[in-house]
């Protein structure tokens, strides 16, 4: 079966083809986008965050800042693990509900006073008992890393560690961190161990005298590769057992539920099990299929509150902590993890982690599910496709264009109001880039088609019209229809009475030479006057006016110009006559009225011209001519028009061949010219006459 040529080269079939090659593309992605297509969803996920701006917190966590005030009275970091212990005791007196250090602390205190008396044993034996020695070296007040484990015990605190995700050779089989949640899994046939979590290949952990927390969390935050942080770990894995975050520990004790459960996705059939969120009680928080949460960013650097740590010291309460999740960081120079954000370009890790804790605490982190995301994708690629496929290829570029800028926005508009306002992220690339796609080649190929169709008008009518006319329908097309169609218009027939006996006088390349000048001279006249000449047929010109152009005085033009071929003609005897060239008399015959125009031929070859019963009677006009001893002859129809225009003398009432009525007869000339009183005398009486 052949394609069409025309069907493959029409910009809307083009466009349909297009989407349907989408479809398969897209559906042959699954649920796994292109690098590409991701890294652009994220780009305009922030543009989105930035147009919605910053949002209300909870109000329910605060940072507790080693900040540069704090170093600059207290020190350098890392300072002494007793002060650590005031800070964390000062926090617990404060009425904090949980408090999460995101530091870690993989290495005992040099400045502890154990470790001098460690090295004066010797000496010091000497002196003092060995009872008391031990009793020194037991005690917490020499020992900064115990006071500070025993503060921590006391206390509601999640101690952080760092998850190394790369093999770095430094494994150690003991190096497990101990958190306290207990974690359940929905459904129960799902094995931990098949989870499609974040693998961890080592944990850097806090020393044992330190560990003496209620419980363990890692503060991970990672980033995309553009650098910027939308998806925070919520569990990882090491080992095929299951570690919860710091942001997640923070959030649990402080609301004290001990079961985190996790909801599994059983649609997938693969290797990894999809995760759906986890729910602590009856909160349920979505993530990605990997364990994340997409961050809810509430807004630039500062937008959770900060107290000081030299504030809290020695041992201080604060109001401002009371009931709130606290997490304990440094916003000093050098000190703190900086990580790009939707809204800022360097925002400290313990203030991202302060963002989760927040969206857990609201239950308001975005989701994401791939098959509402699939779904909306194939709606979008189908009707909006198919609509934008047809403002391109059925309308003028400009208005296309506009039409698929509106069409963008109302696209983003929509994604924005409806998905984005209520939490929840579908990339919208996939569609945007195939409605791109379509913009430009549809494009493309409409401007390589309106190419042809203006080299088509301009190849048709540039022997038949004046070059000004023919520039006005390369520039607007539109006017022209080169399909057939009922129009008014009035033709116009020249023929040289005479010409066959003119003809013999002459030989071949004479009378090529004499018709080529008359022909030229007189179709300048008609195409000069706004005239289509249709063609030459001998020594008979065709013209007419109204058409491609529409020419509302179509029958004044035509009537003018037969008067200027009437004048030209006297100009052109009285030069042949000085050349030795015979005179010639011609006639000519007008009419007007409704008559099919347009492209009309066979399949090989086609021509733009006029037909029907009023072209035939402006035939019949021209050649009664040497009858009544007149050059111009209109009909009644035309007259009708010009009542105002010009002076008509009548001439006769006639009836032509297959037409049942009579048709009266008129010779124009120019208003108030003196009447040609011939005619009177041929004809007198003004009877209908028959015209073969």
């Amino acid at each position: 079966m052949k394609l069409n040529k025309s069907l493959l080269t029409s910009p809307f079939s083009l466009g349909c083809l297009l989407i349907f090659i989408s479809c398969l593309l897209f559906y042959s992605f699954g649920i796994q986008k292109p690098v590409l297509l991701s890294g652009l969803d994220n780009k305009i996920m922030d543009i989105m965050f930035r147009i919605r701006g910053a949002q209300p917190i909870s109000k329910k966590v605060v940072i507790v800042d080693i900040d540069e005030k704090s170093l600059k009275k207290l020190g350098q970091w890392p300072w002494p693990r007793h002060i650590l212990a005031d800070l964390t005791l000062a926090i617990h007196n404060s009425g904090a509900r949980a408090i999460g250090f995101d530091i870690v602390f993989p290495e005992a205190d040099r400045t502890s006073p154990t470790r001098y008396l460690e090295k004066l044993k010797p000496i010091l034996e000497e002196h003092i008992p060995k009872e008391l020695f031990k009793k020194l070296m037991e005690s917490h007040t020499m020992d900064h890393d115990i006071a500070f484990g025993n503060a921590v015990a006391q206390s509601r605190v999640i101690l952080g560690y760092v998850f190394q995700l790369k093999n770095d050779g430094l494994k150690s089989d003991n190096q497990v961190p101990f958190p306290s949640a207990r974690i359940h899994r929905v459904p129960e046939n799902a094995a931990f161990e098949s989870l499609s979590l974040i693998p961890a290949y080592r944990a850097i952990l806090n020393i044992e005298s330190v560990s003496m927390a209620a419980s363990e969390g890692f503060f991970n935050v990672l980033t995309d590769d553009s650098g910027t942080v939308r998806r925070v770990p919520l569990l990882m894995e090491m080992n095929q057992i299951l570690y919860p975050s710091l942001a997640l520990e923070t959030w649990r004790l402080g609301i004290e539920i001990p079961l985190v459960t996790i909801h599994t996705d059983n649609r997938i059939k693969s290797l990894r099990t999809p995760v759906l969120g986890l729910s602590l009680g009856q909160t349920f928080i979505p993530t990605t299929s990997n364990g994340q949460i997409v961050v809810n960013h509430r807004g630039p650097v500062n937008t959770f509150p900060y107290i000081s740590a030299k504030d809290l010291l020695p041992n201080r309460p604060h109001p401002g902590l009371k009931e709130k999740f606290v997490l304990v960081g440094s916003s000093a120079t050098g000190l703190f993890d900086l990580k790009a954000t939707p809204f800022s370009s360097a925002m400290p890790r313990t203030e991202i982690n302060a963002t989760v804790i927040d969206n857990l605490i609201q239950g308001d982190p975005f989701e994401y599910d791939v098959f509402t995301e699939i779904t909306v994708t194939y709606i979008l690629i189908l009707m909006g496709g198919f609509l934008l496929n047809l403002i391109l290829s059925f309308s003028r570029p400009l208005v296309g264009g506009v039409g698929a800028l509106l069409f963008f926005l109302l696209i983003f508009t929509g994604n924005y109001y409806f998905f984005f306002l209520n939490n929840i992220l579908i990339g919208m690339t996939f569609p945007l880039a195939l409605f791109l796609i379509l913009l430009i080649l549809i494009n493309i190929l409409n401007y390589v088609r309106e190419g042809r169709a203006k080299r088509y008008i301009q190849t048709v009518f540039s022997h038949h019209l004046a070059p000004e006319v023919v520039k006005s329908l390369v520039k607007n097309p539109k006017q022209l229809s080169l399909t057939g169609e009922q129009r008014e218009l009035t033709v116009l027939f020249s023929d040289i009475q005479g010409f066959t006996s003119l003809s013999e006088k002459m030989d071949a390349m004479a009378l090529g030479k004499f018709m080529n000048r008359y022909l030229t001279q007189m179709s300048r006249i008609i195409m000069k006057n706004k005239g289509t000449v249709d063609k030459f047929i001998g020594d008979t010109i065709i013209a007419f006016w109204g058409a491609p152009n529409d020419e509302p005085d179509h029958a004044g033009k035509a009537v003018q110009t037969a008067l200027l071929m009437k004048e030209h003609l006297i100009k052109i005897n009285r030069s042949f006559k000085e050349q030795g060239l015979p005179e010639i008399v011609i006639g000519i015959g007008i009419n007007s009225g409704m008559m099919s125009v347009g492209n009309f031929g066979s399949y090989d070859r086609i021509d733009y011209t006029v037909m029907g019963d009023n072209v035939n009677l402006t035939s019949r006009l021209e050649g009664v001519n040497k009858t009544y001893g007149t050059t111009i002859l209109v009909s009644e129809f035309t007259k009708e028009k010009l009542e105002n225009r010009f002076s008509f003398n009548f001439v006769d009432r006639v009836r032509v061949p297959g037409r049942k009525q009579s048709v009266q007869i008129y010779e124009p000339f120019v208003k108030d010219s003196p009447p040609q009183k011939h005619l009177l005398k041929i004809f007198p009486t003004r009877s209908a006459h028959h015209l073969f």
